[in-house]
């Protein structure tokens, strides 16, 4: 059949809601077609009759398409514009409340409640001069925020971002068992100014099981 079909080849291309989406269809089901089928029909936005008129060879290039589309490794996006609200990722990791902490820590690793913690590391922006911003405070409700129509590529680069910190503070650890007490504090806080502040190392397991779920390598 003739039809105008949008196939996201970047991870930009797609929202958080639909990966999510997605993601709880694939968990409630093990048959690889209907599988296949449901990953045309929330990624490309058509309805689930039209998928079943589409050829076969068609339908293999397009998941072919976007199983491409989820290798990609992007990197941390700092700002980012959701429909008229322009939104800041945390400034000073290093000033996070309590708050802030906790829901980070528990939802960084639950992707059907991945907008919260979406909405923990990026708000709206108050006051911007240049590339430096003031963001507004953390709001517990996300539900009332549009937080999960984020594009993929940020969450992903996000995650990213913890995870490769988390290593990073890993060897610190690891070298301070050799250079002293007194010099691993002063590296600590070079590394934490590097990367915009410190973060929980228990997050670390939690991203492994994020990415290991997404398939991914980091190498």
């Amino acid at each position: 059949m003739d039809m105008e079909l949008i196939v996201p080849n970047k991870l930009a291309e797609i929202t958080l809601k639909q990966y999510q989406k997605f993601l709880k269809i694939q968990e409630a089901n093990d048959d690889a077609q209907f599988i296949k089928c449901k990953m045309v029909e929330i990624f490309c936005n058509i309805d689930a009759a039209t998928v079943m008129k589409l050829k076969l060879s068609d339908t293999d290039k397009i998941i072919n398409i976007i199983n491409k589309t989820f290798e990609s490794k992007p990197s941390l996006t700092k700002t980012f514009k959701l429909g008229n609200t322009e939104y800041g990722f945390i400034p000073k990791l290093d000033d996070i409340t309590l708050g802030e902490y906790v829901d980070l820590d528990t939802y960084i690793g639950n992707w059907e409640k991945m907008h919260i913690a979406m909405n923990v590391l990026y708000r709206p922006i108050k006051d911007k001069i240049g590339e430096k911003y003031t963001i507004k405070p953390y709001n517990a409700a996300a539900d009332e925020l549009p937080l999960n129509e984020i594009p993929l590529d940020i969450v992903f680069g996000a995650i990213f971002f913890f995870y490769n910190l988390g290593i990073e503070l890993s060897q610190i650890m690891m070298n301070s068992l050799e250079t002293g007490e007194g010099e691993q504090h002063l590296i600590y806080k070079q590394i934490l100014a590097e990367n915009g502040g410190g973060t929980n190392q228990s997050m670390h397991c939690s991203l492994m099981g994020i990415l290991q779920d997404l398939k991914i390598s980091l190498n």
